[in-house]
């Protein structure tokens, strides 16, 4: 059975510097960083197979002594780095060069460090942001019931199918952060989508409070390769509901849904049932609302701490 601070160890597992010098310089020395011209980089670390690999072309600029990587789009018919990383992912694509890149969404995640947080021109495949190691963004909600016997949490489990994480549990409403998309509008299409939760059921009652991250290395569960890191922050959000809504799979990425309690939560995450990212969402749940308090947990401190990572990229 997984502690909470397993759980926390296992989603936010690169290193810490201070912690860790000779474990963090090792691994840290196993990526090249990805920086973008103009930008206060580097902005991701790409793992040295994938160096490698990557059909790059005459179109990115490699600083052999400093192990960086930059898109040169002086030497492209465009002036824009987005089309440099599109034209290269496509590449790659059509190479089968990855595996990670089965999974072509066709949906463009923002890379932050230039302008407004919510206006970037620079985008990448998001099949293909954990190649280059960038910052992530998603929205989280937790939706629960207060029943006359306690709290009840409403739980997902992913379909079986899926390339990430198949048959996991997940948070009761999750999806990723799109380009020039703001965290509640996200929030309110993945609900419709994963939940068939109502657009005024989520406007009126869905409650933004704060913000989870954690610097991952994905495993064998993500899908594709493994090594890749995967730095997020997920906005997250809480909606209590009557005990007469009931969420229902709106597409094919949710089997079923579950109303448990939260000593059922509890125990599916102890036995590693849940998402890893999942897993930080309920523990970040569980000390807003009372339920985890250092009067009953040894790793308190150091669990808040973790779940809040400062990242080393641009996140605005």
């Amino acid at each position: 059975m997984k502690s909470n601070l397993d759980l926390v160890n296992e989603c936010d597992c690169f290193p810490y510097y201070e912690n860790n010098p000779e474990k963090y310089v090792k691994l840290r020395s196993a990526y090249w960083e990805f920086e973008l011209q103009g930008g206060a980089g580097p902005h991701g670390w790409i793992l040295q197979d994938v160096v490698k690999q990557m059909p790059w072309g005459d179109i990115w600029d490699f600083d052999f002594a400093r192990r960086r990587i930059t898109p040169a789009p002086h030497r492209h018919t465009s002036n824009l780095q987005g089309d440099v990383i599109r034209e290269t992912l496509e590449k790659a694509k059509v190479k089968d060069a990855f595996k990670v890149l089965k999974g072509w969404r066709n949906e463009l995640y923002p890379i932050y460090g230039h302008g407004n947080s919510y206006e970037t021109s620079i985008s990448i495949e998001r099949a293909g942001s954990p190649l280059f190691g960038i910052n992530t963004y998603g929205v989280h909600m937790t939706v629960y019931v207060n029943t006359p016997k306690g709290m009840k949490i409403w739980v997902p489990r992913r379909a079986s199918n899926k390339q990430t994480y198949g048959g996991m549990l997940d948070n009761t409403v999750a999806g990723g952060l799109s380009v020039g998309e703001k965290p509640f509008e996200c929030l309110v299409r993945e609900a419709a989508e994963e939940a068939s939760f109502s657009e005024q059921l989520i406007r009126s009652n869905a409650k933004a409070c704060g913000t989870v991250s954690y610097f991952y290395i994905r495993d064998e569960r993500a899908g594709g390769e493994t090594g890749l890191l995967q730095p997020e922050s997920q906005y997250i959000y809480d909606m209590e509901i009557g005990p007469n809504v009931i969420p229902e799979p709106g597409d094919n990425e949710v089997e079923d849904f579950y109303l448990w309690t939260i000593d059922e939560v509890k125990k599916a995450l102890a036995e590693g049932q849940f998402k890893p990212n999942c897993a930080m969402v309920l523990l970040d749940f569980f000390i807003r609302h009372g339920i985890l308090t250092a009067e009953k947990e040894k790793d308190y401190t150091e669990i808040v701490s973790r779940l809040h990572r400062k990242l080393p990229f641009p996140t605005s």
